[in-house]
């Protein structure tokens, strides 16, 4: 159960890092 809960966030916070990550190629890509 521990693991569950632990890996909910965790789901979430990397899907926002990639949207990061995804803008910070794309503004390098830009330039």
């Amino acid at each position: 159960m521990k693991n569950t809960q632990s890996k909910s966030p965790f789901a979430a916070f990397t899907l926002i890092e990639l949207l990061v990550v995804i803008a910070i190629i794309g503004i390098l890509a830009g330039l």
